[in-house]
């Protein structure tokens, strides 16, 4: 089987890294732009499958990119990746000539189920129910990498284990990286109950994740009195 070409456009250096690195194992074969002006020279030489574009780079941003692209080429798939998620973003992503819109965090998992549903014939995969969780899964967090089919975070050599309650309520967290998560809703996904004992439970792997994460000051969990919970780099 050939490989998929992916042409992707991300200033991130370390998210960049690892996203190429992922989709490598997984027989994909990817070109990495470091913004937007060198993304679209790139593009005018490689036979890129389907293009990943950050939206906010330096120089020229993803959706000029796509814009300028789509006056010559209407067909290639282009996905934006980004941590906006207004509704007014993600129409202008569309409108620009994006297929579709990805917000960080994001497991590669889920990046490449979308990658193969774009070149799909029938916009579909050929068969869903085949489909199983990737042991490989992987999410940035700051200088962090975050394997939640395995509860580890690693930092360069340094691995953390986490318990797999750790692990479930951090990719919650991941899973809504800049907004605030209530505490209701938290206690919800993870025990289907808000009670007391819940919360106290909460709280306990709350502080247990902060030590994990204490290694880069840019992440932190953040405690919104009286509402919840939101995860920020």
């Amino acid at each position: 089987m050939d490989k998929i070409k992916v042409l992707m456009a991300e200033d991130e250096t370390a998210l960049a890294h690892i996203v190429r690195e992922s989709l490598e194992e997984r027989n994909f074969e990817v070109v990495l732009c470091a913004d937007g002006e060198q993304a679209l020279k790139k593009f005018a030489t490689y036979k890129a499958d389907v293009l990943v574009l950050d939206v906010m780079m330096p120089k020229m941003d993803g959706f000029e990119v796509a814009k300028k692209i789509r006056e010559s080429d209407r067909v290639t798939p282009i996905i934006f990746l980004t941590a906006r998620s207004q509704p007014k973003d993600v129409v202008m992503g569309f409108e620009t000539g994006g297929n579709d819109y990805l917000k960080k965090p994001f497991s590669v998992e889920e990046l490449i189920v979308r990658i193969k549903v774009l070149l799909s014939k029938d916009r579909l995969l050929s068969n869903p129910k085949t489909i199983k969780r990737d042991k490989n899964e992987t999410i940035a967090i700051g200088s962090f990498v975050f394997k939640p089919n395995r509860n580890i975070i690693e930092q360069g050599m340094s691995t953390h284990q986490l318990t797999a309650r750790e692990s479930e309520v951090l990719k919650i967290l991941c899973e809504h990286q800049q907004e605030t998560l209530t505490r209701q809703k938290l206690l919800t996904e993870l025990w289907g109950d808000d009670n007391f004992f819940n919360a106290r439970s909460l709280d306990v792997f709350i502080t247990k994740l902060r030590k994990h994460l204490k290694a880069d000051p840019s992440v932190q969990i953040i405690n919104i009195r009286g509402v919840g919970y939101k995860l920020v780099w």
